[in-house]
């Protein structure tokens, strides 16, 4: 495993991060298989990864939900004893504060969760510009102040899916920043803070982590056919995931990839990834940026899959609708896409079951209109009876 400094927080970082938001589940969402989590942690740990990223409702019902990944997380290192050699991260619900004393409240509540007396690095979580205001007013400042104080929290940073200007007006407005985590990959340069947000976060010394590196899952799974053609021009064969994290660890300006694995089989094969020193030469840096273009002239939505938006009150399957639109784009073939949505999503969970309610369009971190989004997977399949 290869190691970072973060920014001017002085810990070293494992180049690859465990994002815990995708553990294994057995039959829901919230339903943590522990077992195999558990194997893929220890694999993890015992093979150089020194990061485990959670946040308050990871693994639950809804994004308001108190979910079971900070809980999984704590027993699981107290079970094993590896509190000690783990940088422990997670992220305060900056949507659900109301009041200052709120801070403080899901502060001990986390503590608690995670069975221990202290976090190496607390994140506002996924700012939004209203959201950023909102914590402002109530005094966030002088909260990260006291946690950093009182030694509940060592390093303090935010996450955040905003414009780069908005990325760096936080950053200039609280010195004590250590840690940021941005979304960015290959085809993500120039959309939110992108490559501009990271050379700032390089200027001012602020650790940077990275969250998408496989945007959702879409760049490593059906490969258009043009995109497989430029990657056979490359110089040096690589896998899929191999492009998208190493595009990354060739960037002077990334400290830590965070990748939410789901099985043993994906942590071994990051894992080899992240300890390979290898270096992307001016031609194949070509063939990704060529790579970058192909996929945006045909990508249907930026939907990550990220789940922030679901469950849905009207039962509507937002995920999987939009996944099987994009697959539809991507690969230019809406016919077997669309025997995927039609035999996949129940009846009553597809696109048309929008009500336009607007209840998931505060939790989209890629800030689309999910109601508008969600009219164009209709239009685009129409009905079962246009296919079979």
């Amino acid at each position: 495993m290869l190691y970072n400094e973060l920014g001017k927080s002085g810990l070293k970082v494992s180049r690859l991060g465990f994002g815990a938001m995708r553990l294994p589940t057995i039959n829901s969402n919230a339903d943590i298989d522990e077992i195999e989590a558990s194997k893929m942690l220890e694999y993890g740990i015992e093979n150089g990864i020194n990061l485990i990223d959670t946040a308050y409702p990871y693994h639950s019902e809804g994004l308001d939900g108190n979910g079971n990944s900070e809980k999984f997380i704590g027993k699981f290192l107290k079970e094993n004893s590896y509190r000690d050699e783990i940088i422990l991260s997670t992220k305060s619900p900056s949507w659900l504060m109301e009041e200052k004393t709120d801070f403080e409240h899901y502060l001990n509540i986390q503590l608690e969760k995670l069975q221990t007396d202290y976090i190496d690095v607390y994140m506002l979580h996924s700012l939004t510009v209203p959201d950023w205001y909102k914590v402002k007013d109530l005094d966030v400042f002088d909260f990260l102040d006291d946690c950093l104080a009182s030694g509940k929290v060592k390093h303090v940073g935010f996450s955040s899916h905003i414009e780069v200007d908005y990325l760096i007006e936080i950053l200039d407005e609280y010195p004590k920043w250590e840690v940021v985590l941005t979304q960015m990959n290959y085809l993500d340069e120039y959309y939110q803070s992108g490559v501009m947000g990271l050379d700032y976060l390089k200027q001012v010394n602020v650790g940077s982590m990275i969250m998408e590196p496989l945007r959702g899952g879409r760049l490593v799974q059906n490969i258009p056919k043009e995109v497989q053609e430029l990657w056979n021009m490359s110089e040096v064969k690589r896998t899929p995931v191999e492009w998208a994290l190493q595009y990354l660890w060739n960037r002077d300006d990334v400290d830590c990839v965070l990748s939410g694995m789901t099985s043993l089989e994906q942590v071994k094969e990051n894992i080899k990834i992240a300890s390979s020193e290898d270096i992307i030469s001016d031609y194949d840096q070509e063939i990704i940026r060529e790579v970058a273009r192909t996929y945006r002239s045909f990508l249907g939505n930026r939907c990550t899959r990220c789940g922030y938006c679901m469950p849905c009150p009207h039962g509507v399957d937002i995920i999987n609708c939009l996944t099987e639109y994009n697959i539809a784009h991507m690969m230019n073939d809406p016919k077997a896409s669309a025997m995927q949505y039609f035999s996949l999503i129940d009846d009553d969970a597809r696109a048309d079951s929008c009500v336009d309610c607007k209840e998931c369009l505060p939790f989209c971190t890629q800030m689309l209109n999910i109601p508008e989004e969600l009219q164009k997977v209709y239009e685009y399949f129409g009905s079962e009876f246009d296919h079979f």
